[in-house]
């Protein structure tokens, strides 16, 4: 499966070390070598001593291992104080074996292949440079560990979210077969012609919530099936009220969470007043606006609790459709809960 670009390492890490040699090595270190050259003719070149470049980015080789490894596992294990006395020390040292070294190395290869412009080296190790080296990859150092401490945590994050989804999910499902063979039972009551019919569009309920939610994402079409399917059920249960569901302008191809409407619709039928009188309404509108996705459900509420009816318990769905809100979409969504006039109604407007 091809990797998200926001899954993917960030590049920058890399192109500013390629910057920090290109730039402070090529460029800034080449020009202090040349102030440190012995005294020579001046000569008319813009690039007079180009073997000086090679020069400077051999010399630095000795950063690579400390900032690339050194740097940043005394880091990772809080060493601080080990890793101020070993940065002196390796600076101090390795700065000037690699310095006595690349001198030694640049002169043979002068002697054997008779060139005597790369014998023309700077007379003298210095200090200013060392320190200078300290600072600049430093820099890379706390680069690249900010941006792998990043990418780590953004992928801790990936994973507690995924744990967070998928136990949100598995907590519908329960929830929606607990409801749906309760309205099953009743039906086997009364010997309802209905039942076997009302079996088949459990049966596709239930194929939908068991093996089609365990997708992140679901096209919006069948998303709508299955909430078709759903009112139809409860219509037939409920035969004397008026159940409506329509839709506006749904576009194709696009992509939502599986089951992410079920909580505000079984909500509606579970506390609506058509459980106890036929005149009673529940109506739901899913449609499309530019950039937005629009859903409304509403139904007549009970005035007072019966008193013969037993306690219900739930809860279960308007925290599990917040959650999910918030982990699918942060800040595009906006979810309204209101009573007016005997009526409940919820509005839910996800912005894509």
């Amino acid at each position: 499966m091809q990797q998200d670009a926001a899954d993917r390492p960030s590049r920058f890490p890399l192109a500013f070390e390629l910057l920090m040699w290109a730039v402070y090595v090529g460029l800034y270190k080449y020009s202090a070598y040349v102030e440190l050259l012995p005294p020579h003719p001046r000569v008319r070149l813009y690039f007079p001593f180009p073997h000086l470049c090679a020069f400077a980015v051999v010399v630095t080789l000795y950063v690579l291992p400390y900032y690339r490894w050194l740097m940043p596992r005394l880091l990772h294990r809080r060493q601080h104080l080990l890793l101020l006395g070993l940065t002196l020390a390796y600076f101090w040292l390795g700065s000037a074996w690699s310095f006595r070294l690349t001198c030694g190395l640049f002169k043979s290869l002068a002697h054997l292949n008779g060139l005597s412009s790369w014998a023309q080296l700077p007379g003298w190790w210095s200090l200013e440079l060392t320190v200078t080296d300290l600072i600049a990859f430093s820099c890379v150092a706390f680069v690249r560990l900010a941006f792998e401490n990043e990418y780590r945590r953004r992928h801790l994050e990936k994973d507690h979210l995924a744990l967070q989804l998928e136990q949100l999910k598995s907590q519908l499902q329960p929830h929606f077969l607990f409801n749906t063979l309760n309205s099953i039972y009743g039906l086997s009551l009364v010997g309802s012609p209905e039942t076997p019919r009302f079996i088949l569009l459990l049966s596709e309920l239930m194929r939908y919530v068991l093996y089609d939610s365990g997708k992140d994402y679901i096209g919006l079409l069948e998303e709508v099936t299955f909430l078709e399917n759903y009112f139809e059920m409860e219509q037939r249960k409920y035969p004397g009220a008026s159940i409506r569901f329509e839709t506006h302008g749904l576009p194709e191809g696009l992509q939502v969470p599986p089951l992410l409407l079920l909580p505000l619709v079984e909500n509606s039928f579970k506390h609506g007043r058509h459980h106890f009188s036929d005149a009673a309404l529940v109506q739901a509108t899913l449609s499309s606006r530019p950039g937005q996705l629009h859903f409304v459900i509403e139904n007549d509420m009970l005035p007072t609790p019966p008193p013969a009816s037993p306690k219900r318990s739930g809860g279960i769905g308007l925290i599990n459709i917040r959650q999910r809100l918030n982990l699918y979409y942060p800040g595009a969504h906006e979810l309204l809960l209101t009573e007016h006039d005997g009526r409940y109604r919820a509005e839910l407007t996800l912005t894509l």
